[in-house]
């Protein structure tokens, strides 16, 4: 299996690697990786890989079977060959921005509502996050939002560490969406926001709160039941 080096370092923007195998001359698998595959609600990274001075670029990411695999724009890679890889920074790093908000934000949730996250989308403008939540109300929901506005201001460090199923499930807190955990999983990877939040996550995320920005509001819309939705931008 690939190393996953975005697991450990979430800035790293390139890097370089070794063939371990193609596929269909376009579904490439390499020693190690720090392209995010496509995953909870974050997108796949785009980008390059390069070999002597041939480019392929990464039109997607997924992990199938364990193996990350990346696929590129033509054939011509093979198993064995030295490469370099390079990232699509902007695009990256507005999803670390969406990604630590939604956190952020569901930490509240859950804390103030005992709200569950039930699914969320990151976009490159946008991040929509449905969750439950029995007492809803729009104005409740724009007040945990400016809850969370005055914590970016904290500027508060982000961090990750490592925890075992057992140590995990000792936490249920930890574990906030409504699927609860993989069940394949034995060592789980924790996101930590100073020491106001720690959740389970597998995504890549920034280092200082204030990297975000502002987070504002742009729709909010009850689903019925207890399914709430709401969409919000970075300013």
């Amino acid at each position: 299996m690939a190393r996953a080096l975005y697991m450990d370092d979430s800035y790293l923007k390139s890097w370089n690697a070794k063939v371990v195998s193609v596929t269909d001359d376009k579904y490439v698998v390499l020693d190690n990786t720090a392209f995010y595959p496509k995953g909870g609600g974050q997108p796949w990274d785009e980008g390059s890989i390069i070999k002597d001075d041939q480019e392929y670029k990464v039109v997607y990411v997924g992990k199938f079977s364990g193996n990350i695999s990346h696929e590129v724009d033509k054939s011509g890679l093979k198993e064995g060959d030295k490469v370099h890889c390079e990232l699509n920074w902007e695009r990256r790093y507005t999803y670390m921005r969406y990604h630590t908000a939604s956190h952020l934000i569901s930490n509240i949730l859950y804390k103030r509502a005992d709200a569950k996250i039930t699914g969320n989308q990151i976009e490159m403008d946008k991040t929509r996050m449905d969750f439950s939540m029995l007492d809803y109300s729009p104005e409740k929901l724009r007040d945990f939002v400016d809850e969370a506005n005055s914590i970016i201001e904290q500027d508060l460090p982000t961090t990750i560490d490592y925890m075992t199923r057992d140590e995990v499930l000792g936490k249920p807190e930890l574990a906030r969406l409504a699927v609860g955990l993989p069940k394949n999983i034995k060592e789980f990877r924790i996101v930590r926001i100073g020491d106001i939040d720690e959740q389970v996550d597998g995504g890549t995320h920034i280092n200082h709160l204030k990297e975000i920005g502002k987070i504002e509001v742009t729709k909010t819309v009850n689903k019925g039941k207890n399914n709430r939705r709401m969409y919000f931008i970075l300013k």
